[in-house]
């Protein structure tokens, strides 16, 4: 099997797993118990908060964990809306987010908010000009993602975030589940307000994930209850889940520049044997070490998905989250339509090695003749 499909999920890594099954079988209690099997269940917490912090680049005490990147960029948009929506109705996003900040983003629009909704230049990026031009009196809010998951188009956010504070008051958001240990940063200088991560884009568990938010930042929590999260996020602890993200955040910012390093150079390895596939258009900047969007015109992308899983090659169409959808992404980059339908996006993992690379290639050559 040729797994090329690591934007949409990754597959978890042995020690996340092992982290999961020792929390379900070991330290199973309730994290909020005073007796010991509580204690250690909150010690379980305790630990991956701060693996997860170190490779973050923050301290411990600023992040709280979520069900994952969905329920971050809402936490975002709908807290700060809470916060500071008598002080301005006026947000500013752009039109490639993944659909948890653009729908979250109309939601506030039914609401009586205005949203600006920036659109890309070809490569996939937003510029700084562009967003400059955006900003009012009245922005309370700014979210632009890292790393988009359609074309890994990388943003400058940490540039967007210094113009942001320099021109205005609203706050800065970026989405950073596709840049997470792909991109280097340290959440703590980055200088975003609030920054959201999730577990199963880096070898971890689904359903969990976690949200930064800078120092002297106080927003409204999103859930109520008991007031777990340090009153941010209240419910019992995922702690099977919090364990397994905690331990791939550990194993995957070890070397992490080398890592990074090695998953670039297989990206060139494949771009240049897709520049020797006269059919194969990449679209975009692909500027992430591990995301490439190509298309081929005249073809489906589900017809190409499946005579490549037939060979037991797995890529996608785009967002994993946009099943059936024609892609607003490259919509918004004004790609050709016949294009749009025959793309497909390529994403690296950890694991990913040259065989992999060199079999996908044979495999695109070989479905390309099969369907033509």
């Amino acid at each position: 099997m040729i797994y090329l499909d690591n934007a949409a999920t990754t597959r978890p890594c042995p020690q996340a797993v092992e982290a999961m099954q020792k929390a379900l079988t070991e330290t199973w209690g309730n994290p909020s118990a005073l007796h010991g099997l509580g204690l250690r269940a909150e010690r379980v917490v305790k630990t991956a908060r701060r693996q997860t912090a170190e490779a973050l680049g923050c301290e411990p005490d600023r992040i709280f964990f979520t069900s994952g990147g969905t329920e971050g960029d809402n936490f975002a948009l709908f807290a700060t809306a809470a916060r500071l929506g008598k002080r301005g109705r006026h947000i500013i996003t752009t039109a490639v987010e993944h659909h948890a900040v653009l729908n979250g983003a109309r939601a506030l629009e039914a609401r009586g908010f205005d949203v600006t909704y920036l659109e890309p230049e070809p490569d996939g990026t937003v510029s700084l000009d562009a967003l400059e031009a955006a900003l009012r009196e009245d922005t309370i809010l700014v979210s632009v993602m890292m790393v988009n998951n359609e074309t890994g188009a990388v943003n400058d956010v940490g540039a967007m975030a210094k113009l942001v504070h320099r021109k205005s008051d609203a706050l800065f958001h970026t989405d950073a589940v596709q840049g997470f240990l792909k991109v280097p940063f340290r959440a703590s200088s980055l200088g975003a307000d609030i920054l959201t991560v999730s577990g199963h884009k880096i070898g971890g568990p689904k359903g969990v994930g976690a949200v930064y938010l800078a120092e002297g930042r106080h927003l409204p929590p999103f859930l109520y209850g008991g007031g777990q999260e340090s009153g941010m996020r209240s419910g019992t602890e995922n702690v099977p889940g919090v364990a397994g993200f905690g331990a791939a955040c550990e194993v995957r910012s070890r070397d992490l520049r080398k890592r990074m390093s090695i998953m670039k150079a297989l990206k060139e390895r494949c771009l240049e044997g897709l520049a020797a596939i006269p059919e194969a258009e990449i679209i975009g900047g692909h500027q992430a070490p591990h995301v490439i969007c190509l298309g081929v015109r005249g073809l489906r992308s589900q017809g190409l998905i499946g005579a490549l899983e037939q060979r037991e090659i797995y890529v996608s169409a785009g967002s994993a989250c946009a099943k059936g959808h024609r892609s607003h992404v490259l919509e918004a980059m004004e790609v050709p339509g016949d294009l749009i339908d025959g793309a497909i996006r390529v994403s690296l993992g950890f694991e990913t090695t040259e065989e992999d690379i060199d079999g996908f290639l044979a495999g695109l050559r070989e479905a390309l003749v099969e369907l033509r």
